[in-house]
């Protein structure tokens, strides 16, 4: 096994160890190497990169999704390329003063086939993006309705970016911590026994975590060893934890306006990063 690939098999090790909602025992669906593979296309990559997040909670959006775009974002600016953050309200006006953001509309009659103009092939053709990325992004769910984690209907919440993976001529990530999420129908067999209604949206390369913020995090610190690069040396979670609940987010499984992610404290996640870096050799 030569070493790249034995880093990505720790790192997703690692994205999955606690196991809070089945994803340690989903991992056996996916080949593995799948946080190197998608570092790679990342690496590949040129001009614009979409990405897509923003997962509804109590009228506002949670703090998992966001803070990993965000990372992304910071990294995939750093090689050079241009990302744009794809969201809709409120988490659109949240973060378009500070960062590239394409802002579509919520509630799937928007994206209906008696929709006047496609909110997708309106993004598409003004992006034409070389890569698309999803992080804690609803999906699409068999009967053509979006669900939360409690199994409520949420379609008039969110953005309908399933269809771009599908439309798109590029390759596809994405990042998913519980089965509900774009991408989780690469592994629909897997999730059956979850209490869950998942998501039937397929992508290119599916990474999955206990947090999905924190696979955003095992997907940087790969890219970091392939380009030699310490691209998480200064992520500050809590700033970004800040930087959000200052624009209205909360917790997305207590729904408190809390530095959280997913019910875990920031030091949680902190942690999970210094292991990142010193898997990847940058500490």
């Amino acid at each position: 096994m030569n070493d790249d690939l034995s880093l990505s098999q720790q790192i997703e090790d690692l994205l999955v160890a606690r196991n809070p909602r089945g994803m340690q025992t989903a991992q056996s669906a996916l080949s593995p190497g799948y946080c190197l593979r998608s570092a790679q296309m990342i690496a590949q990559c040129s001009g614009n990169v979409l990405i897509g997040t923003g997962f509804p909670v109590n009228g506002t959006y949670e703090t998992d999704g966001p803070v990993g775009a965000v990372a992304l974002y910071r990294a995939l600016f750093a090689i050079g390329v241009n990302p744009v953050l794809v969201c809709g309200e409120p988490l659109a006006s949240a973060v378009k003063g500070e960062y590239q953001v394409y802002s579509m509309p919520t509630g799937i009659e928007s994206y209906s086939s008696n929709s006047i103009e496609n909110p997708i092939q309106s993004l598409l053709s003004t992006h034409n993006p070389s890569l698309i990325i999803t992080i804690e992004l609803p999906g699409r769910s068999v009967d053509g309705f979006y669900y939360n984690m409690r199994g409520i209907n949420i379609s008039d919440q969110v953005i309908g970016f399933d269809d771009a993976l599908l439309l798109a001529d590029c390759p596809s990530i994405s990042i998913g911590d519980g089965g509900n999420e774009v991408g989780m129908g690469n592994i629909s067999e897997c999730l059956s026994d979850l209490d869950i209604i998942p998501s039937a949206t397929t992508c290119d390369e599916l990474v999955i975590a206990d947090v999905s913020n924190w696979a955003a995090h095992g997907i940087i610190a790969m890219l970091s060893k392939l380009m030699e690069k310490d691209f998480l040396s200064d992520w500050d979670n809590q700033q970004y934890l800040k930087y959000f609940a200052q624009r209205g987010s909360v917790d997305g499984v207590t729904g408190e306006k809390t530095l959280t992610e997913d019910g875990l404290a920031c030091e949680v996640t902190e942690s999970v990063i210094e292991q990142l870096r010193h898997l990847s050799g940058f500490s």
